[in-house]
């Protein structure tokens, strides 16, 4: 949190000027520091009751004004304290507080020359903060221990912590993974006497915790939090009696695209990119697989319309000629595209945003290498030598959020590379390097993202 001090003298002195002003007497108020999570603030004590100014704690807690209720928001817990404007009657312990779903007597809110302060110990006692006079602390998150409950068609795991936390829950594959934002506790390995849960296993990652099992064949699992007064506990319930569903995204991925954008390039007598891009796309599609192709012979997408496909697109491979004048440049080459991406949502993402299955939606780049790898070595299997360049191509390639590259299948002004590419055995091999290296790097991709059936996914071609 970024604190700001309230330590000028002066603050304190036109502070107590306009509570004066407001016709409060000395002797019940008096303007105090407080120690609010480690940071120095200013409260105010009013008839011997701390309270602190609604500016100061919206940096603490979400604070909402509903008429004459103000809603207060943090920590998992909702507290609703009546703002009666009679300060004095404000600080009883007789008034009707909210927290969460009990109601208790405790501290009002109030208006002290028009601004809405709060009762620091209410505050406390509804967020589970520790509260003394010029002092509050929040309890540190922590991981206390996990038990488990075995049922009959479904286990029961419960993580117990001293407070709410922000968590995240994701599968890949077969293994669930319960992520624990910013909270502390020990690694270890718990064992459990559930049939459908028998053991998990909680990890550190950096600042957080992360607690793994494996679910079992025709078997789902949800997570909920129960914030109580003192605690909090996280319930994950795992077995056949709980549904199985799947996150849109996993959707998604299991039928990815693919997108091929052959350039037209004159000069050979014959569309060479189309060809290759066709036949690939022909063993894809026969393998189950689902492709588009940018242009045909006769016509051809606009910028936008490619540029939409590649921001939707799980593999993006653009397939051109090199054609310079007067370069005497030869051969089959591999670009990856470097530097930033044009896409901005790519570069939140690649630059640290956080969010269960993130790495599904936007890749880091590991993607596209590994597809590169493939592809030349497919390539080779062929009889086709390939280098491997980086290229610095802003468009489509920068948009593409998963894996992209470019092949160049040879140059216009090589007559090695002409003869080579009027070859049908050689456009053949490359069709075929295409289509198996992006047919294998997708089905790693499927597998590992999430539960997939045999006919969700393509085959090698």
């Amino acid at each position: 949190m970024n604190w700001r001090s309230l330590k000028h003298p002066s603050r304190s002195l036109l502070l107590s000027a306009a509570l004066l002003g407001a016709g409060i007497a000395g002797a019940q108020i008096a303007v105090s520091r407080l120690n609010l999570a480690g940071q120095e603030v200013q409260s105010i004590t009013l008839y011997g009751a701390e309270y602190a100014s609604e500016a100061v704690l919206g940096r603490f807690v979400r604070l909402t004004r509903e008429g004459q209720i103000v809603r207060v928001q943090g920590y998992g817990h909702t507290l609703l304290l009546p703002i009666d404007e009679d300060s004095q009657r404000a600080t009883t312990a007789y008034n009707i507080v909210q927290i969460d779903t009990a109601r208790v007597n405790a501290r009002a809110a109030t208006l002290v020359n028009g601004n809405l302060y709060l009762p620091l110990d209410t505050l406390a006692r509804g967020l589970g903060a520790s509260y003394e006079t010029g002092s509050l602390k929040v309890v540190d998150p922590r991981l206390q221990g996990v038990s488990s409950r075995a049922g009959k068609d479904s286990d029961r795991l419960v993580l117990d912590l001293t407070r709410d936390v922000a968590f995240s829950d994701e599968l890949r594959g077969t293994t669930v993974t319960i992520t624990l934002r910013d909270v502390k506790g020990d690694a270890r390995r718990y064992t459990t006497r559930g049939a459908f849960a028998p053991a998990a296993e909680v990890t550190r990652d950096e600042n957080n915790l992360k607690l793994t099992f494996a679910l079992p064949p025709g078997s789902g699992y949800r997570v909920y939090r129960v914030v109580r007064l003192g605690g909090a506990r996280l319930v994950v319930d795992v077995g056949p009696g709980v549904p199985y569903t799947k996150p849109a995204l996993l959707e998604r991925i299991s039928r990815p695209l693919i997108v091929l954008d052959p350039a037209r390039v004159e000069g050979l007598g014959r569309d060479v990119t189309l060809d290759v891009a066709r036949r690939s796309a022909e063993l894809l599609n026969k393998a189950g697989w689902q492709v588009k192709l940018t242009r045909d012979a006769q016509s051809a997408l606009g910028l936008n319309q490619k540029l939409d496909l590649a921001r939707r697109s799980d593999v993006y491979l653009a397939l051109d000629l090199g054609r310079f004048p007067g370069s005497n440049r030869g051969g089959v080459t591999v670009y990856e595209p470097s530097g930033r991406s044009t896409a901005q949502i790519v570069n939140a993402v690649r630059g640290g945003a956080e969010a269960p299955y993130i790495d599904l939606a936007v890749g880091n780049g590991g993607g596209t290498h590994r597809l590169s790898e493939l592809l030349r070595g497919e390539l080779k299997g062929g009889g086709v030598s390939a280098k491997a360049e980086n290229v610095t191509r802003v468009l489509p390639l920068g948009e593409a959020p998963e894996a992209a590259l470019l092949l160049e299948l040879g140059w216009v002004g090589n007559a090695d590379d002409r003869a080579k590419l009027g070859v049908d055995d050689r456009l053949q091999a490359m069709s075929v390097a295409v289509a198996r290296s992006v047919a294998t790097y997708l089905t790693a991709r499927v597998t590992n993202a999430g539960r997939t059936t045999g006919t969700e996914t393509g085959a090698n071609p």
